[in-house]
């Protein structure tokens, strides 16, 4: 008789639970794992579902309909670019004016500094050590403003003598021919010099215009 006879004790089995290879401890069963795929797959295919039981009739329409949105969209980009594009072009033209008329101005100011220097070398007569000193002071500035205007491409405009052009003149007075050579409708005498920039009247030269009128040596405003 064995031991466990002995005293009384029933043999009882036991199951042994199923033991980690590692850690010793129990096993656990491992957690089931959604199929990420299988979602993403679901959302790829929804527009597939869609076309799912269309006829040929049906599924044609469908490619008209899909070429008449791109088209609208095509023709939708093109209106919008021609549009970028001719905002940059009215932009880089409304720039381009605005350094116009600023240049325009500041050279109108520099020809109104001219204007009272040639005005002061027609005062300048005297013949006395001073006068001629002042002179030659005057004209040397005259001489430096019209070089450097020469370089940004301002221009004297020549009036006398040549025949009246309402381009470049301005016509202030009408007067009698003095000689066989004032022909009407030659200028006579220039009262304010004009001047070019490149191509274009920066200022206008007024001047007084031989009339046809012969009269008793009296100018008349020209109306």
């Amino acid at each position: 008789m064995t031991s466990e006879h002995a005293h009384g004790r029933p043999d009882v089995e036991h199951t042994p639970e199923p033991l980690d290879d590692d850690t010793g401890r129990t096993a656990e069963r491992p957690a089931e794992v959604t199929d990420i795929g299988t979602e993403t797959g679901a959302g790829e295919h929804a527009k597939d579902d869609d076309l799912t039981g269309l006829t040929a009739d049906e599924l044609r329409a469908k490619v008209r309909e899909a070429r008449a949105e791109a088209q609208r969209n095509w023709q939708q980009f093109l209106h919008s670019a021609a549009d970028l594009e001719n905002y940059k072009k009215l932009a880089a033209r409304d720039r381009q004016d605005a350094v116009d008329r600023t240049r325009r101005q500041v050279l109108g100011v520099a020809l109104g500094v001219l204007d009272t220097l040639e005005r002061a070398l027609t005062y300048a007569t005297g013949q006395d050590a001073e006068s001629k000193a002042l002179r030659d002071g005057l004209q040397m500035a005259h001489r430096q403003m019209l070089d450097q205007l020469a370089v940004m491409g301002v221009r004297p405009i020549d009036a006398v003598g040549r025949r009246f052009d309402p381009r470049l003149h301005e016509a202030v007075a009408a007067v009698p021919p003095e000689g066989a050579s004032q022909a009407p409708g030659m200028v006579a005498a220039e009262v304010l010099r004009g001047y070019r920039l490149n191509d274009d009247v920066l200022r206008p030269a007024r001047v007084t215009v031989v009339s046809d009128i012969q009269g008793d040596g009296k100018g008349r405003t020209a109306g």
